[in-house]
């Protein structure tokens, strides 16, 4: 399950993927209004995504956050590893952070392995191919 700081970070996202291109730096208390994420939270899941380089952030009185690039090009899959770490829900399927299971006597042939690598790549397939663009788009077109 997803945790409620990935879940903070997508919305936030989401909310400065709405933005108009090429606007004003959007102040965190406004991100923080728009998509009810706690202030004092926020400012620590910006800096991740700050220094993973998805946002970027400007000082001074009308500083704020914009994203770094379109948002075609950010995938909610990179949002997610940015806050979450891996994707893969066992160790030993990580492309990232691979680390052999204590208690799998033969990996080649554990067939939980197997189906956690099914999910691994479902899973990084559609958050991967979902842009922010995507899901703001979807979001649109629930509302």
């Amino acid at each position: 399950m997803l945790t409620q700081r990935s879940r903070y970070a997508m919305r936030a996202m989401l909310y400065l993927a709405e933005a108009p291109a090429g606007g004003p730096p959007i102040p965190m208390t406004r991100i923080a209004a728009a998509a009810t994420v706690p202030r004092k939270f926020l400012e620590l899941i910006l800096a991740d995504l700050r220094e993973a380089g998805l946002i970027h952030s400007h000082r001074g009185k009308m500083g704020g956050y914009c994203l770094s690039r379109p948002t075609h090009l950010i995938s909610l899959g990179e949002v997610i590893r940015v806050i979450e770490g891996p994707l893969a829900l066992v160790p030993c399927v990580s492309r990232t952070a691979y680390r052999s299971c204590g208690d799998c006597k033969d990996e080649a042939n554990c067939a939980i392995r197997h189906a956690m690598m099914r999910v691994r790549d479902e899973t990084a397939r559609i958050l991967d191919g979902t842009s922010l663009a995507d899901a703001a788009a979807e979001e649109l077109a629930a509302a």
